[in-house]
Formats: C-alpha cells, sequence, structure tokens
C-alpha cells in the first residue's frame, strides 16, 4: 500500500481502498446498494460489518484476493482466499500441473513467473534466453522483467531493446496503481530507467513484437504469449503468469526442435 501509516482496522482498509478508487462514500453506498450512513459508521468503527456486507463491499471495490483475506482478518473472520507459498505442499498438485504444461511446450521456451516478475518455474528450452546474459542478472531470485529490459540482459543476446517491453511495463505499471502494489511500482520504476529517451512512434508494421534471439544453431524470431489462471482461489495462484516464446517462422521452428533434440530431447 501507498499510505505513510499502513490501515489495520476495518474501517481503515474500506477507506483507503474506496479513496484509492477514487469513489465517495456515496459513490460506493449507491453502488453496492447500503445506506450511506452504515456505510459511514463501518468506516469510522461504529458499526461491526457482517462477513457478508464485507465481501459485498470488496468486490465492489474489485480488491485483490490478499486484500479481501486481509479485510476478512480485520473484521474477526476467516479469509476467504488460500495463501500458500508456490513451492508448499498445498501447492503440490497445481506445481505438478504447471510444470507439465510447460514441458509441453517443447521445444518452444516457457516459463512461470510470479506477481514481480521473479522467475518460479521454466522448462529446458527457456534456457535459451538466458544463455549468454550477465550472470548478475541469473542471482535468485531471478527477475524476467528486468531480464528482458537490463542492457546487459536479453538486449544483449537478441535483437531486444528495452522499448519493446514497452507494453508488459505500461500494463504493470497499471496492474501496481489498482493493486497499490509498492513493490511492483519500485521493480516498473526501475525497468523504466533502462528506456530510451526518444520511444519509438513510427507506425507498427506487424501486429507482434518480435525478437531474434542468438543460439548456436543461428538466429530464432519469437514472440510471446502470457497467460493466467483462469479462476484462482489462492493468493499465490492469483499471481501467476505463465509466459511461452513461439517461433515467429518456419526455419525458427526448426531450429527450436533441433535445439531441443541436441539438448536431450
Amino acid at each position: 500500500m501507498t499510505t505513510l501509516e499502513e490501515p489495520q482496522t476495518v474501517g481503515e482498509l474500506l477507506r483507503f481502498w474506496r479513496t484509492h478508487r477514487r469513489l465517495s462514500q456515496l459513490d460506493l453506498a449507491i453502488d453496492a446498494e447500503v445506506s450511506t450512513k452504515h456505510l459511514s459508521f463501518v468506516e469510522t468503527g461504529r458499526a461491526q460489518p457482517s462477513r457478508q456486507l464485507l465481501l459485498h463491499l470488496a468486490n465492489h471495490l474489485d480488491l485483490p484476493l490478499a486484500e479481501q483475506n486481509r479485510l476478512l482478518l480485520a473484521g474477526g473472520f476467516a479469509p476467504r482466499y488460500l495463501d500458500r507459498p508456490y513451492h508448499s505442499e498445498a501447492m503440490h498438485q497445481l506445481r505438478e500441473l504447471l510444470h507439465q504444461l510447460l514441458e509441453a511446450h517443447m521445444p518452444n521456451p516457457a516459463l512461470i513467473v510470479d506477481g514481480l516478475w521473479n522467475l518460479v518455474d521454466a522448462n529446458h528450452a527457456a534456457e535459451l534466453l538466458w544463455d549468454g546474459v550477465d550472470p548478475a542478472l541469473l542471482e535468485p531470485p531471478m527477475n524476467m522483467l528486468r531480464l528482458s529490459v537490463h542492457p546487459q540482459g536479453l538486449p544483449s543476446i537478441s535483437s531486444m531493446t528495452a522499448a519493446c517491453s514497452l507494453g508488459l511495463i505500461h500494463q504493470l505499471r497499471r496492474k501496481s496503481r489498482d493493486t497499490a502494489d509498492d513493490a511492483l511500482a519500485t521493480l516498473v520504476e526501475e525497468v523504466e530507467s533502462y528506456l530510451p529517451d526518444n520511444l519509438p512512434t513510427a507506425p507498427a508494421q506487424q501486429p507482434m513484437v518480435t525478437l531474434d534471439l542468438s543460439t548456436r544453431l543461428g538466429s530464432v524470431r519469437l514472440f510471446t504469449l502470457i497467460a493466467t489462471i483462469g479462476a484462482p482461489l489462492e493468493v499465490t495462484a492469483a499471481n501467476l503468469a505463465i509466459e511461452t516464446f513461439l517461433p515467429a517462422d518456419p526455419t525458427s521452428a526448426t531450429r527450436l526442435q533441433q535445439l531441443a533434440e541436441s539438448h536431450g530431447g
């Protein structure tokens, strides 16, 4: 969160998120079909809200899963969503399924990142994306956003420039604002420092950004797809993203297959 004194009570949390969404008490009361007086009493601590009311308000404030849990806990209720580390036993089934998904993308590079774009898992082909970059960028936690824009990262082994990640940077900047995520905002501020002073303004000539990646078998042209879990019920899972690098032409597809086979299949 972005406040100097982090909100703790139900009223403080509701007021923070209502203000963050630029809503007045009247706006939220009308939208959620709750009396303005009762909402005011909840925010000032003069009324104790029910679990149902808190979930109702959380829904209308579009709170992230973690913040919905936090609101419920502040009100004395059990959290609605699970919140477990990715490598915990509780996440074993999801972890195995996602790893199978990564392997199914072979010979194309595919990886999983968390909400701060730190690498969580990857298939063998993904190693092509950091083969030859500055080793300092590979220190854990390995951050794929930083790797993709840092001059000694992916741009040093491909045709990619920091400006190629502009769309993703803008998307993550909006997310950091929507979710009041200070850590994500700090990361975005860092990677924005790698952007050139003069961003490209020429009309687009193709439907997506591609990059020519240097490999020992020659250049491989790739474009990326980013997917998320459609209906998460767990905080960590809600922040995961799966990024796949697909060949942009038949020659690249053939070279990726040959690279995989030479790696051992």
